[in-house]
């Protein structure tokens, strides 16, 4: 089963194991690890480009992609609100969050619930039109630096948003990021989220 590991928990993990008989295989982005006892696989989060196989464990090119820092955009939306953030490695260098209230959904039939209805979309519409522009004021400054995009809080108003920029499509890392409430501090805690790698363990 895969998790995602913090990248020096994934070093704390591996680093006793360099060395070791055994065979390290690198492809296709990423690192499996096989010491007889067990075989440990892990996917570094910005790619592996390394291809090789090696008779011993060799952790030395899976540790450098792992320690390789990235400018990474990060863009957070959900129906309530949204956080747009640039990384430099693990530091937020710019950011802007905002909120507009969206009603929850209703219950009732009727023509009160059309009205509701179409009022709720409105309210949507203007927070994604809301997180559009603001995305666009934040990242664009940063536009030719941007390594990777990071989308996340909720699927579908995150892509809308997204859709905007059409230049972040190609950037953008197949992990959504699911948050509840992109509020600033959640912008603070994504860099363990964003360079954590996928790792799976299996006995022998």
């Amino acid at each position: 089963m895969a998790r995602y590991v913090g990248r020096e928990n994934v070093r704390k993990r591996l680093e006793p194991l360099a060395g070791l008989p055994g065979r390290t295989t690198y492809a296709d982005g990423a690192a499996r690890i096989e010491t007889g006892n067990e075989t440990i696989t892990v996917r570094p989060p910005f790619g592996l480009a390394h291809a090789r196989m090696f008779g011993r464990v060799e952790l030395g090119p899976l540790f450098e992609a792992l320690a390789e820092d990235h400018v990474v955009a990060a863009l957070l939306v959900r129906l309530g609100g949204y956080a747009v953030g640039v990384f430099e490695g693990e530091r937020l260098v710019a950011s802007k969050v905002g909120s507009r209230f969206v009603k929850g959904r209703h219950k009732k039939g009727g023509s009160s619930a059309n009205r509701f209805r179409r009022r709720r979309e409105e309210q949507e519409r203007a927070l994604l039109n809301a997180a559009a522009e603001t995305a666009a004021r934040v990242l664009e400054p940063y536009r030719e630096r941007i390594e990777f995009v990071a989308l996340g809080g909720d699927r579908t108003a995150a892509m809308r948003v997204a859709q905007e920029l059409p230049w972040l499509a190609e950037k953008t890392l197949p992990r959504f990021f699911t948050v509840a409430d992109p509020r600033q501090r959640e912008l603070e805690r994504l860099p363990y989220d964003l360079y954590a790698a996928e790792l799976s363990e299996e006995p022998g």
